[in-house]
């Protein structure tokens, strides 16, 4: 789940623990990390079985929940702020936040699932695309080019690069392939509270921010649409889609700053955290 950036959080909003510092992290954190984001990893693999023309949001959500609890694990969603579901499930022009209640997915959809197990105190939080049958050629060209800007973010990142340098990475990148960037969230700082200090811009400037360090601790995740980058958040409080009704696409990954570069917890182990393999999951 996102991080927000465009309106100021009250105390009591915050989460519990959370301070205005950069933490760094040893190695008995990284181990917690890898264990936390193996298992949302092996979650959201089990997602790509779900996915298909005529799959109900809520049967994601009830996966969500199974999962977890058949692993010792929390969904951190569940609860947070007031959200009830476990996941997120942000469909078409749903940019996050998306609930997963009845709807049923159409053959062509596309949707990001966001998931954050909580396992022995550590936080898992990652988010993939995946299509209900056949996309477009559009929505499957817009979802690698999410994925990209992702990785582009995640390229950046090494001690004594700055914060700025993912956003710009990522905005370069978008605005390359003739795509916005959505400005109104971001990624954030994460290990044993759910959003943490630092906030990671999905835009910026090369060379400004602070500097990153071995240890930190965060998520990428860029938020990518079709039209403008304009954004709105419905009445139910949670759910922002696209003004313009364009598609929107998004990934994330829970990473580790290291001596030399980074480390990615959510990988899947089997390789479908990437959108090459899973894009047609659930066209059979």
């Amino acid at each position: 789940m996102d991080s927000y950036i465009n309106v100021p959080v009250a105390p009591k909003a915050k989460d519990a623990r959370r301070t205005e510092s950069i933490k760094l992290y040893g190695p008995d954190a990284f181990e917690g990390m890898r264990r936390a984001g193996a298992l949302t990893a092996r979650c959201l693999d089990g997602v790509s079985d779900l996915v298909r023309d005529g799959t109900a949001l809520a049967q994601i959500n009830s996966f969500v929940l199974d999962f977890a609890a058949a692993h010792g694990a929390t969904p951190a969603t569940l609860g947070y702020k007031g959200y009830q579901y476990a996941c997120c499930t942000s469909v078409n022009h749903v940019v996050c936040h998306g609930f997963p209640n009845e709807k049923k997915l159409r053959d062509g959809d596309i949707v990001n699932v966001d998931v954050t197990l909580i396992l022995d105190g550590w936080y898992g939080d990652s988010s993939r695309m995946y299509v209900a049958g056949r996309p477009s050629r559009a929505a499957e060209r817009l979802i690698q080019i999410a994925h990209e800007a992702m990785m582009q973010g995640i390229n950046a990142v090494r001690p004594g690069a700055r914060l700025g340098d993912i956003g710009h990475a990522i905005q370069t990148y978008a605005h390359s392939e003739r795509c916005s960037v959505v400005r109104d969230f971001c990624g954030h700082g994460i290990g044993q509270v759910f959003h943490d200090s630092p906030n990671i811009l999905n835009f910026g400037r090369a060379g400004t921010g602070p500097e990153l360090r071995e240890g930190m601790i965060f998520t990428v995740e860029p938020m990518i649409n079709l039209g403008r980058a304009d954004v709105k958040t419905l009445a139910d409080g949670w759910t922002a889609v696209t003004r313009d009704r364009s598609l929107s696409a998004q990934f994330e990954h829970s990473i580790g700053v290291t001596s030399d570069g980074y480390e990615i917890f959510t990988r899947s182990p089997t390789g479908l955290h990437a959108p090459g393999l899973q894009l047609h999951a659930g066209s059979a």
